[in-house]
């Protein structure tokens, strides 16, 4: 069965044109197993289109007209009561009506979640959505959650993160029982404040978690837990700060070949290698962020995403959808 996947085509600072674009290449890249819905207005997506139009019509791409656009800036509360009629909520009503099996958008991030509870709802038993991310290692990469849906969390909250990424580690990632891992300033149960400490109580008395303990910010690269929990304050610098390594790693070694005289033989090696390196902490490689804990498989992605960040936001929502992480939820929280 193909699956289908609504794009919020007027989300993020380059739409429409690198959105329309890389739904294209989305299509392009996989084997006919997948559909795409473009929600936007449909002048400004057929004009987009016209020069492509003999590739698009081979295309299983389809048009859905939404006279609105929220724009990066705007209020995301205000917005999506005043604009029933934007991309987001149309792409979001898609999936809820079943026309759709997912749902990406690289738009204004706190309208998309607000969006997403008002039209989807949030899955029962759960109190908090969380935005999870992927995050290189030096085996792969382990998830993170909550990487700044939620700045302030209770215990309990933290205790939900845990079971949500757990799930869906298992579900998407065929990890049949993932190691879960509570970041803190030390290893040891007694540190950190006292809500890390009462996370710390409660992941350890839970018998759906395979809790590992609290692990430090160093051990996050080294796989010390395939998903890594903490409250969204603290995930959005860990993942701010990954994403900064892609440039800033390079740009010193580059310095430091300079500085001892490499030859450029000797420096394109380098290169090479640090490009190989750099991908996997490139947000284009991953495309986006899931959202978990919505009745729906959503995705948000950089307002600057380029081409190829919306192409595999795309791909990698329909293996979400593919893999049913969000039945496994629906049935471990009761729903």
């Amino acid at each position: 069965m193909a699956i289908r996947v609504a794009v919020d085509a007027m989300g993020g600072d380059k739409a429409p044109a690198v959105v329309v674009e890389g739904a294209i290449r989305a299509l392009d890249a996989s084997d006919g197993d997948l559909e795409v819905l473009l929600a936007g207005r449909e002048d400004a997506l057929q004009a987009e289109i016209a020069p492509k139009k003999d590739l698009v019509d081979r295309l299983p791409l389809r048009i859905v007209h939404a006279p609105d656009t929220i724009g990066m800036d705007e209020a995301p509360a205000s917005a999506v009561k005043t604009k029933p009629g934007s991309s987001i909520h149309i792409g979001l009503a898609a999936m809820r009506d079943g026309e759709a099996h997912a749902f990406v958008s690289a738009g204004n991030t706190g309208a998309v979640m607000a969006a997403s509870l008002f039209v989807l709802g949030a899955m029962r038993g759960v109190a908090r959505p969380s935005i999870v991310a992927f995050y290189p290692t030096v085996r792969g990469h382990c998830i993170m959650l909550d990487v700044g849906t939620n700045v302030d969390c209770r215990p309990e909250h933290l205790l939900q993160f845990a079971k949500m990424g757990s799930i869906y580690a298992s579900a998407a990632m065929q990890i049949p029982k993932p190691r879960v891992a509570l970041v803190n300033l030390g290893e040891e149960a007694r540190k950190g404040n006292e809500q890390v400490k009462e996370a710390y109580k409660l992941l350890q008395a839970s018998p759906d978690i395979h809790f590992c303990g609290n692990i430090e910010g160093r051990d996050i690269l080294h796989h010390a837990a395939d998903v890594v929990v903490c409250d969204g304050f603290v995930g959005n610098i860990l993942l701010k700060f990954g994403e900064s390594l892609a440039s800033a790693i390079p740009q010193m070694i580059s310095e430091e070949m300079a500085r001892r005289a490499f030859s450029d033989a000797d420096q394109e090696v380098v290169r090479g290698a640090l490009s190989a390196v750099r991908l996997r902490f490139s947000y284009e490689e991953y495309g986006g962020a899931l959202l978990l804990g919505v009745n729906g498989n959503v995705m948000i992605g950089h307002g600057g995403s380029s081409v190829r960040a919306i192409e595999r936001m795309i791909l990698v929502a329909a293996d979400v959808a593919r893999h049913g992480a969000l039945e496994a939820m629906n049935k471990a929280f009761g729903a």
